[in-house]
């Protein structure tokens, strides 16, 4: 054990960053079994380990929801799952192994609050994985987003995939990331991101229930996949596509709009599967053409993007009138599209709608004057709004500190 100790404090310091997620074409029809694009959102959750050799606790420290815990070594040495752990083909929890994270949390068996799902999946996660060096590394993890959580920009998936990243990192499961000769952060190879997509799952069920897979598999690959009948597909080096990002911060249940979705299919079933069928369209017609936006090779004409811009845009507004006539829309999110029309851009909304969240399309050469002006005209109405950018790096960990 001494060995293995002196092993993980050869690294003390280590900062793991995950992309949130944003779906760009597809909502809701995708719940009939119709494709959806889902894409990374440079929008990121860092997490922060820094290892105390000479500590007896481990602290979580997530100051985005006012949250510090601490816990003694021998209390998390405890509370180890007894049998074997499949540590690069995770399981969930036991019935004992949860109740003992129960104990640890302090939380109830059906607790539904962020902060003490939060603390289960970093429990599940940290109890789980140092399995693999059969002791508990003392010290700070410090996770901290720029996502707003409950926004549907998978907020939830970002903080496990980067706590099942750095955990499995500083436990040696998987090989210590290679940096980039341009600088850029250092990633792992296909079968150590595998492992770590796999544990972020695990952590998104604690905290869902029983997700779809889709946030953690874009935060842990990056990039855009497509999404249909339970099938998850990676697209190739689509377009780095600038976008606006806005929250109308107008609460709603996901629950309840899927269910309005469903109820108005089963009054008027030929006139709602039509409109589901165009959205799987605009799926599929947008897939090739970020593929395209994104092509390597010969530098694409500039008529030829410029076309496929147009394209794109006239997809957002077609698939925003679609699902405003799903039930989905909101005043808020019509506000969105008034103000970005007026300035010759174009947005939907993103997710399950009735308020949330919505993405404004911008072209490399969009005017920064056009923009700002957006943004404060976006600002003035309340909403929070982001300047970033889809397709993402994945999961990935920063250069060491000097």
């Amino acid at each position: 054990v001494c060995c293995e100790r002196k092993k993980i404090m050869s690294a003390p310091e280590i900062v793991v960053s995950a992309p949130g997620k944003v779906i760009l074409f597809g909502e809701h029809a995708v719940v009939y079994g119709r494709k959806a694009i889902a894409a990374s959102l440079n929008l990121r959750t860092h997490l922060k380990i820094h290892l105390l050799p000479d500590s007896t606790a481990v602290t979580l420290d997530l100051p985005d929801i006012h949250l510090t815990r601490t816990w003694l070594v021998a209390d998390l040495a405890a509370a180890l799952p007894t049998g074997d752990v499949d540590l690069r083909n995770p399981c969930p929890p036991s019935e004992d192994h949860l109740a003992v994270l129960h104990t640890l949390a302090g939380t109830g068996a059906d607790v539904t609050d962020t902060r003490s799902l939060a603390l289960l999946a970093f429990l599940y996660m940290y109890t789980s994985i140092t399995t693999a060096i059969r002791t508990c590394p003392p010290g700070r993890y410090h996770a901290s987003s720029q996502l707003p959580p409950g926004a549907g920009l998978g907020s939830s998936a970002a903080y496990c995939t980067a706590l099942a990243a750095g955990l499995l990192t500083v436990c040696d499961v998987i090989s210590r990331p290679q940096e980039k000769n341009n600088g850029d952060d250092a990633t792992w190879p296909r079968e150590d991101l595998e492992v770590i997509n796999a544990w972020a799952f695990q952590g998104e069920r604690l905290i869902h229930g029983n997700p779809s897979g889709i946030d953690n598999s874009v935060s842990t690959f990056g990039g855009a996949i497509s999404f249909k009948s339970g099938k998850i597909s990676a697209l190739e080096s689509i377009a780095r596509l600038k976008i606006l990002l806005v929250n109308t911060k107008v609460p709603r249940s996901t629950k309840v709009l899927v269910q309005g979705v469903r109820e108005r299919n089963n009054r008027l079933p030929t006139i709602i599967e039509p409109l589901l069928n165009s959205i799987e369209e605009i799926s599929c017609t947008s897939e090739r053409l970020l593929q395209e936006l994104g092509g390597s090779g010969v530098d694409m004409q500039e008529n030829t993007q410029g076309q496929n811009y147009s394209i794109l845009e006239e997809l957002v507004d077609i698939n925003q009138s679609l699902l405003n006539a799903l039930g989905v829309g909101h005043p808020s999110l019509d506000q969105v599209c008034s103000i970005t029309a007026r300035h010759g851009l174009h947005s939907k909304l993103t997710g399950a709608g009735g308020g949330g969240c919505a993405l404004v399309v911008l072209r490399p050469d969009t005017a920064t004057e056009v923009i700002d002006t957006v943004k404060k005209e976006l600002l003035d109405c309340g909403f929070d709004v982001w300047e970033t950018c889809i397709g993402a790096t994945g999961v990935s960990q920063q250069s060491q500190p000097e």
